[in-house]
């Protein structure tokens, strides 16, 4: 049974990763509206078309929570999406990149458990309702630049 935990978490991380396209984010000289246009993009993919996979992230965290042994594969594999977005926000000028990685995870996070297993399941927004919370957010962490 762990094993199989660990392959389908190991499945899901690749999965996401195809779906999130972290590794196609622009490059941050092209300023914070474009980071915030891919990001929402990202976002709003996890809300939709690939609602079912969010909803297998969240069953697996917490069967994480449940089995020790997996918390270690579960963590690691979100390592690299963590890592990836602190090069980013660090690249846009964040003077504290591990708290601004904390806090986007932590509204993403947030949104897509809403919108997708919590009080706003039928009320998922549009790309620029998400588009508008990223650049508020984004833009109050990197000291409210108009666009970097």
């Amino acid at each position: 049974r762990q094993a199989l935990l660990e392959l389908a978490v190991r499945r899901l991380a690749d999965r996401e990763a195809r779906v999130l396209a972290l590794h196609e984010m622009p490059d941050p000289r092209a300023g914070l509206d474009a980071l915030v246009d891919a990001l929402a993009l990202a976002t709003h993919r996890a809300l939709t078309r690939n609602r079912a996979l969010t909803l297998a992230r969240y069953e697996l965290a917490l069967e994480a929570t449940r089995r020790p042994e997996l918390r270690a594969h579960f963590d690691a594999a979100g390592a690299r999406f963590r890592e990836q977005l602190g090069a980013l926000v660090t690249a846009m000028g964040s003077a504290d990149p591990a708290r601004h990685v904390l806090t986007l995870v932590a509204w993403a996070d947030g949104l897509m458990f809403s919108c997708v297993a919590g009080t706003f399941h039928a009320e998922v927004p549009g790309p620029e309702e998400v588009r508008s919370g990223l650049r508020e957010l984004l833009a109050g962490m990197l000291g409210g630049m108009p666009d970097r």
